[in-house]
C-alpha cells in the first residue's frame, strides 16, 4: 500500500511536460506490440502527448520499419510560434541512419488551429517526392492542435 501511495505523491509532483511525455511512452510501449501506427487515433493520440505542450513550432518524424512499428520518434526542427523550417535532406539522411520503410510526419500548431496550411501541404509534398526516390512510403502528416489533423484522412496524400 505504501508504495502506491508514493507513486502517487511522486507522479503528482511532476511538472506537466513530463506527465505529458510519460503517457506518451506508454502509448509507445503499447504500439511496439503490433502494427497500431497503422491506426490514424492511435498515432493521434501518441502526436498529442507529445507535441501539443510546446510553445512553438515543432516538426517531428516517425520512422518506421517494414511492419510500421516505431524504429524511433525524432523532434527534427524547431520553429518559432508559427513557422519551422524543414530540410528534407536532413529528413532523407535521418531516415537512410535509420534504415526506415515508412515515416510518419508531424508538427505542432501552438494556436490550437490544426488545419494544414499551404506551406504544410508543399514541404509534405516535398518530403514525400524525396522519400518516394529512396523507395521510403510516407504514410501520414498530421497537424496536432486542438483537434489534430491526418492528411491520408483528408485524401491530402
Amino acid at each position: 500500500m505504501k508504495d502506491k501511495s508514493t507513486s502517487y505523491l511522486k507522479a503528482k509532483s511532476l511538472p506537466e511536460h513530463q506527465v505529458l511525455e510519460q503517457t506518451a511512452q506508454i502509448i509507445a510501449n503499447r504500439h511496439l506490440k503490433g502494427d497500431v501506427f497503422t491506426s490514424p487515433n492511435a498515432t493521434k493520440e501518441f502526436l498529442t502527448y507529445k507535441l501539443a505542450q510546446h510553445e512553438r513550432e515543432v516538426f517531428a518524424v516517425l520512422l518506421l520499419d517494414n511492419q510500421h512499428r516505431l524504429i524511433e520518434y525524432n523532434e527534427l526542427f524547431f520553429g518559432t510560434i508559427d513557422a519551422a523550417t524543414v530540410y528534407p535532406r536532413e529528413v532523407v539522411k535521418l531516415a537512410l541512419e535509420r534504415n526506415a520503410a515508412a515515416v510518419i510526419f508531424a508538427h505542432n500548431h501552438p494556436s490550437g488551429q490544426a488545419e494544414p496550411s499551404q506551406a504544410d501541404r508543399r514541404i509534405t509534398s516535398r518530403l514525400s517526392d524525396a522519400l518516394a526516390l529512396i523507395d521510403i512510403r510516407v504514410l501520414d502528416h498530421f497537424v496536432i492542435g486542438e483537434t489534430p489533423v491526418s492528411f491520408a484522412e483528408r485524401g491530402l496524400i
